[in-house]
């Protein structure tokens, strides 16, 4: 059964509520490299970087063990600190994790704005939607968690309902203590995926990049090489509110939403890719002007958005402006830019259902209480099983190359 995509005739909508907005990107990044894992540093957790305003420090955020080998190992915490603005980026090892980014509003009254957790009890919680991890090897969903690559065929697991695969599997990058050092001002983040393990073929080393620049863009940049031929696909998974982190679904409502696509990807009722791309024009996916998330959210058949947007680009190597998102009570707006040809956006559609008295109840920083439509993610990435959809952007990395992807989260604040 497809998706039916409502027309935005069958919904009330007022025009003075649209407006057109167009922003630009930018990049950079830098060289020399320090690395901290040290037992003099391990005692001595200060400052390991300067650039301008932005400082960066780190020390131990918790205990974990090891998935695979059980081994307890330190779970570290980066911390970008915007001396002009007061922006602050918190980064964990832990799944290559943003854990919190802390925005002014047009008061000056500081608000973190993505969701997440005091400990690493909260991230080890089975309710945990990968908040603000790193996924892969694939993220997205694999069809059946199946595929074929030069004539064999490979099984994945199926995490997703016991029907497809979601995000790298049952022990996805976003399980794993990532190992670190310092380069200048970027945090530096490394994963060994070793052949075979969830199914994938070929050892896969993967590299994640942070930096948190003076004008407040949050850079990240992620790099892969396999030893055989394999599908990759990584992403972040935060979730923003603007309001703040635990300021729930009414604030999200009031958020104006832009995206630069053109066309979706039509999903069947599992979110699976029918290989066909829909022309957003006059369905409650067309976002190339900014709409009310509240109102929008009315013309979409499941009354929110799971659905990968094809970004519109005009060079294919270039970063290009992806979306953006405003919340005007308190000013703050987040602008999203990336080298990739997709973005999903996610409307936190399922986290628990506050209508649903008696279901489980999430709990995050500050206690804070987190539930359904009470955040979005923008997950830059190529397009949901790519690997089973010849017609869409390939996310098979060949030995010898270098799978890279660029991610901008760039924020701020309107004060008028």
């Amino acid at each position: 059964m497809m998706r039916r995509v409502k027309r935005e005739s069958e919904v009330k909508q007022s025009s003075s509520e649209l407006s057109v907005i167009q922003k630009d990107a930018s990049a950079a990044e830098s060289d020399s490299v320090k690395n901290f894992y040290k037992t003099e540093f391990e005692k001595n957790c200060g400052e390991m970087g300067k650039s301008g305003a932005v400082t960066l420090s780190v020390d131990s955020f918790g205990l974990m063990k090891d998935p695979v080998t059980k081994r307890e190992e330190t779970v570290w915490v980066y911390t970008f600190k915007n001396t002009a603005s007061k922006v602050t980026v918190k980064v964990i090892s832990y799944g290559a994790t943003i854990l919190s980014v802390e925005v002014p509003d047009k008061n000056d009254v500081l608000q973190d704005v993505v969701m997440g957790f005091d400990n690493m009890d909260g991230y080890f919680n089975p309710l945990n939607p990968y908040f603000g991890a790193t996924v892969g090897r694939v993220a997205n969903r694999i069809s059946n968690g199946k595929f074929s690559l030069d004539g064999k065929d490979y099984q994945v697991a199926k995490n997703w309902n016991n029907l497809h695969h979601l995000h790298g599997g049952i022990v996805g990058f976003d399980k794993f203590n990532w190992s670190g050092f310092i380069d200048e001002n970027t945090v530096v983040l490394s994963h060994f995926s070793p052949d075979g393990f969830e199914g994938y073929p070929g050892d896969l080393l993967v590299q994640v990049r942070y930096e948190l620049t003076e004008n407040d863009a949050l850079k990240i940049n992620f790099s892969a090489t396999t030893s055989k031929l394999t599908p990759v696909n990584l992403t972040n998974h935060s979730y923003f509110n603007l309001g703040g982190h635990d300021s729930g679904s009414d604030e999200i409502y009031k958020h104006l939403v832009s995206i630069n696509a053109d066309k979706i990807t039509e999903t069947d009722s599992n979110s699976i890719p029918t290989g066909k791309l829909v022309d957003v024009g006059g369905t409650g996916f067309d976002l190339r002007s900014e709409k009310p998330l509240g109102i929008a959210f009315k013309a979409t058949p499941l009354n929110g958005y799971d659905d990968n947007f094809c970004v519109t680009r005009y060079d294919e190597d270039s970063v290009t402006f992806v979306a953006r998102a405003l919340h005007p009570p308190s000013g703050r707006f987040l602008e999203v830019y990336s080298d990739q040809p997709g973005v999903q956006f996610y409307t936190a559609n399922f986290l628990p259902d506050p209508k649903d008295s008696a279901g489980p109840k999430l709990h995050g920083k500050g206690n804070g209480l987190y539930e359904k439509h009470g955040s979005f993610c923008f997950e830059t990435q190529k397009f949901p099983d790519s690997v089973n959809n010849v017609n869409f952007p390939s996310t098979i990395l060949k030995p010898g190359n270098t799978y890279r992807h660029v991610c901008v989260y760039k924020f701020g604040c309107q004060k008028n």
